[in-house]
C-alpha cells in the first residue's frame, strides 16, 4: 500500500501525489467522489463506487430471495391489478 503525507492549502485543495495517481491510474479529468467514512476522508473513482454499490445491491437482492427484475415484477403486479379491476367492474 502506497502512503504519502499531504497537506491542505489555503483554498482547501490537496494534491494527490504522482506515485498514488499512477498506481490508481488517475489522469487529468478523472472523476472522484469524496465522502467521510468512519472519520476518514475517502476519495473514490465514480465507476468504482458504482460497481461497489451494484455488487451490494445484487448480494442483498439474492439474500432476500428476489429473482428477476424489480421492474418486471412491478409491471406484472400492475397488470394483475388491472385484470382484477376489470373483472370487478364487469359484474
Amino acid at each position: 500500500m502506497t502512503q504519502s503525507e499531504v497537506s491542505v492549502n489555503e483554498q482547501g485543495r490537496v494534491t494527490i501525489p504522482a506515485q498514488i495517481r499512477q498506481e490508481l491510474g488517475l489522469a487529468p479529468g478523472s472523476r472522484l467522489v469524496a465522502y467521510v467514512e468512519g472519520g476518514r476522508l475517502v476519495l473514490e473513482e465514480r465507476r468504482h463506487l458504482l460497481a461497489r454499490i451494484q455488487d451490494v445491491v445484487a448480494r442483498e437482492t439474492e439474500a432476500a430471495g428476489a429473482t428477476g427484475s424489480a421492474v418486471d415484477e412491478l409491471i406484472a403486479e400492475r397488470r394483475a391489478a388491472g385484470r382484477r379491476e376489470a373483472g370487478e367492474s364487469s359484474r
